[in-house]
């Protein structure tokens, strides 16, 4: 199976009202956006859309993450579409997901990823 990662940008409002975010964000200063990175092996888009729906799979698991239900605002492909050129397993989406949220929390933007 195919694996991507993608990164949809949040409402800024998340750094103030959610205290978790805050805390693992203490380099922001407020002038770039607040992000969420994930890895997925549906499309960038499909996946976003699951996020903001809530949606609950088959087996009765919620695979939406709550502070892309509330505060997702879009997907930012620029800062992602290079890196899914090339195939993925799952195992090295995991890795490239972390690599790049923690590439732009080095560039002064707010990041989540699990």
């Amino acid at each position: 199976m195919k694996y991507q990662v993608y990164v949809i940008e949040l409402s800024k409002r998340v750094f103030t009202e959610n205290t978790k975010f805050r805390l693992a964000n203490p380099q922001f200063n407020g002038v770039l956006q607040c992000l969420y990175v994930g890895m997925t092996s549906k499309t960038a888009a499909e996946r976003f859309r699951q996020h903001k729906t809530g949606y609950i799979n088959k087996k009765g698991h919620k695979l939406s993450a709550y502070i892309v239900q509330k505060y997702g605002a879009y997907l930012r492909p620029s800062l992602y579409n290079h890196l899914n050129l090339k195939s993925m397993t799952r195992q090295e989406a995991l890795l490239m997901e972390e690599k790049l949220a923690l590439d732009l929390r080095r560039k002064g933007y707010a990041v989540w990823f699990n």
